[in-house]
């Protein structure tokens, strides 16, 4: 018997698999494919086709430095470092020293880049002296992960050495977080006016969302020019508030990751998922982000020493799924 998927979903593949990007009811009806459908493995295969030939199969690692610790005041729902939760109740700054020597070890193995997160009170300055710091010490891109930004602290950060800023429009915004929507795509337009590559991901995606949120980023993402997106699930760290709605698989994940690869197109010079695994890797993403220091997915106060995958572990798993991890970066 011939192997075949609905003539209507084939043709929304068709179009993805051009490289031209999806309209919002096309990637609906993929989002609501059951995961045991040929219609789904058939979506999986056409990301991953397109993302191979767009990346030339460049596996990306963005290295994310988590630069302090505390119990944050802006009380994020899905995150472990906030007030509310509970499992810090003192502020911590990772030394320099030691910011310097995550640094260097990443770029002794190969990372693509330095993101360096963090919480939404971290003094300003004081990631403008570490960004300083590390552009002498490293030749690894710099990308900022931090509160919303104006148009001189944007310049501030160019100055300092970041190229990338990365930035998202969460879901939930504005309810389970105390930012509003539009002023996280002002941010975003700022990064574009002032020169920062915007980075984004789709997150942090629970079954609670819905197939239109989910989209609607996704959309926003290639809208407002993202240099890459993709898909990250929400970790329920112990105690979080929404343990009780659980998580997404990674095999919903995967699905979700091909999706948003369709969607974005040719627009963008990678495609992620987090936290790294190796289904998503032949459904669109070639991009992991290992991680040190903190992590609002985790009760640990370095993810290296928790949940945080290394280095070497997501360039283990990219040359499995054959993405090589030592072309050069297609980001920068």
């Amino acid at each position: 018997m011939a192997w075949k998927i609905a003539p209507a979903i084939e043709e929304i593949l068709s179009k993805g698999r051009d490289g031209v990007g999806l309209e919002r009811e096309e990637a609906l009806a993929l989002v609501h494919l059951e995961l045991e459908s040929r219609e789904t493995y058939a979506l999986m295969e056409s990301a991953n086709n397109l993302s191979r030939a767009q990346f030339g199969h460049k596996g990306e690692r963005h290295f994310h430095i988590g630069l302090n610790v505390e119990s944050c005041p802006m009380d994020c729902l899905f995150c472990s470092l906030t007030r509310k939760a509970g499992l810090f109740t003192e502020k911590y700054e990772f030394p320099l020293e030691k910011i310097v020597a995550w640094a260097r070890q990443g770029e002794a193995e190969g990372a693509d880049a330095l993101n360096l997160m963090t919480t939404g009170t971290y003094p300003f300055a004081r990631l403008l002296e570490i960004g300083r710091r590390l552009n002498r010490e490293v030749r690894v891109p710099l990308v900022a992960n931090t509160r919303d930004i104006n148009h001189a602290e944007g310049e501030q950060l160019l100055d300092a050495g970041f190229v990338g800023f990365y930035h998202a429009v969460r879901l939930g915004e504005g309810t389970d977080t105390p930012f509003a929507p539009e002023r996280r795509i002002q941010t975003i337009r700022v990064l574009h006016d002032v020169g920062l590559q915007w980075m984004n991901c789709v997150e942090p995606v629970g079954p609670e969302h819905s197939a239109g949120e989910i989209v609607d980023l996704m959309l926003l993402a290639r809208r407002e020019k993202a240099t890459y997106s993709g898909i990250m699930r929400r970790i329920n760290f112990p105690g979080s508030p929404k343990e009780p709605m659980g998580m997404i698989s990674e095999r919903r994940m995967a699905q979700l990751v091909a999706i948003s690869r369709l969607v974005m197109g040719d627009t963008v010079r990678a495609h992620c998922t987090h936290e790294p695994h190796s289904l998503s890797l032949v459904a669109g993403a070639n991009l992991f982000f290992p991680e040190v220091g903190s992590s609002p997915r985790d009760g640990q106060a370095d993810t290296g020493k928790g949940r945080g995958s290394s280095n070497q572990d997501c360039a283990t798993l990219l040359r499995e799924m054959e993405w090589n991890p030592d072309l050069p970066s297609n980001c920068f």
